[in-house]
């Protein structure tokens, strides 16, 4: 098998040539199903209910997002636009990580 590694920024697609081999990994590991991969023991069924409600529950705090409007100057939109796809949700992980900062807050007030 092998590990691929690409960078890719949010909203951007994969290189063609790593979906390639991605995909030339994946038919190759349907003809092994039973291959033990000892760094990747199999879980518990206990572990996969509990992974399973994480999941949910991280889908579900994603969704109780709610819709404002807010006054923000061209040239920032246009910077967060330029990131492609799902910028807003960008836009939103960044309002969220300076409310968590108190620096953050307190150089945008005296600002």
């Amino acid at each position: 098998m092998g590990i691929i590694t690409s960078t890719v920024r949010v909203g951007q697609k994969p290189p063609k040539e790593v979906l390639r081999e991605a995909r030339r990994i994946a038919r190759e590991i349907k003809k092994h199903p039973d291959a033990y991969d000892p760094d990747c023991p199999p879980s518990s069924s206990e572990a996969l209910k509990e992974f399973a409600f994480q999941a949910a529950a991280l889908r579900k705090s994603r969704k109780s997002r709610r819709t404002i409007s807010l006054r923000i100057l061209p040239s920032c939109l246009d910077e967060y636009k330029a990131l492609g796809k799902g910028y807003t949700g960008i836009m939103a992980d960044v309002l969220n990580y300076a409310v968590k900062n108190p620096e953050i807050l307190k150089n945008a007030i005296e600002n």
